[in-house]
């Protein structure tokens, strides 16, 4: 079991509490038996790095439910690490939700990552809701917070969510969220620190103080530029895209700029007050090991050096 005696974090919110960025990591559960020996590979790499939390995602409609559930039980019981459980409200019942929050209480998880979810395969397209489940992230968290036994994430969108009519009502739903009982956020993926300043302002004009830790993936190659659209529904932005096609056709630059992007805009949030990093690993170690041997800032104490 992971150390959980007095003064050692057992919830993001007491990570959060302790005054300093945390430094958390986003994986993907793998599907192959060759994509988990990798995957647990990149896990003991990355553990080294003394991350303050990580993240498993929950595919859309649940398709990796059970294999989320077998990770964050593994990583509960066989690492020192903090993990944050995803749960999404996609093709579930409010009974089956209830279920798979059980299963994760039963592996001794208490933080959980509340998303309403895409449809899957596209996430603009139409949202549909379960007959019998929850039309917004905030009964999501409502229904955890009510349980009692869990801190409690919510997602926030720099650009705004595809499905949001505006930035005003995105930023509504927002609150609501956090309104619900949510005790911090993590953002999507973005790649201008602007984006994310203009999220944090518009969300403490709203009266909202809800600690918002920054999403960060870094750029590999230019189908990361292509994915991170997909994934985030947001466009890339075109100063950065424009950079970007200047050395599309040196793979190696491609990716020496995204490690320097990924690089220069911690280092910016870290200078705006940004209370933690959240890197997405794409499961692989080697882009995160890069981007942190830059940010000295996220260095944790007795952490041998990327």
């Amino acid at each position: 079991m992971p150390d959980v005696s007095p003064g050692h974090p057992a919830t993001v919110r007491e990570c959060l509490a302790l005054g300093r960025p945390t430094l958390s990591f986003e994986f993907m559960p793998p599907k192959t038996p060759e994509a988990q020996q990798r995957f647990w590979q990149t896990i003991e790499v990355l553990t080294s790095l003394r991350p303050s939390f990580v993240s498993v995602t929950y595919g859309a409609g649940g398709s990796t439910r059970d294999n989320t559930t077998g990770i964050v039980r593994r990583l509960v019981a066989e690492t020192a690490l903090l993990p944050v459980a995803h749960l999404t409200a996609v093709d579930h019942s409010v009974t089956e939700i209830a279920e798979v929050v059980d299963r994760f209480a039963e592996a001794g998880v208490r933080n959980i990552l509340a998303l309403r979810g895409d449809p899957p395969g596209d996430v603009t397209g139409i949202w549909a809701k379960h007959p019998q489940g929850v039309e917004y992230a905030s009964e999501l968290v409502e229904l955890l917070s009510a349980r009692g036994r869990f801190c409690v994430g919510v997602a926030a969108f720099p650009y705004k969510h595809p499905r949001s009519a505006s930035i005003e009502t995105d930023t509504e739903w927002f609150v609501a969220k956090c309104r619900a009982g949510a005790d911090y956020a993590i953002t999507q993926m973005f790649f201008d620190a602007d984006d994310y300043l203009r999220l944090r302002d518009r969300v403490v004009g709203a009266g909202c103080e809800a600690p918002i830790i920054a999403g960060i993936m870094p750029v590999t190659s230019m189908g990361t530029i292509e994915r991170s659209q997909q994934l985030s529904g947001a466009p890339f932005p075109e100063h950065l895209l424009a950079r970007f096609e200047a050395v599309s056709r040196d793979r190696e630059a491609v990716r020496a700029l995204g490690i320097e992007q990924a690089i220069d805009l911690a280092q910016r949030l870290l200078r705006e007050g940004v209370p933690g990093i959240h890197l997405i690993t794409m499961n692989s170690a080697k882009a995160i090991r890069e981007v942190l041997t830059g940010v000295p800032a996220l260095g944790r104490p007795g952490t041998p050096k990327p």
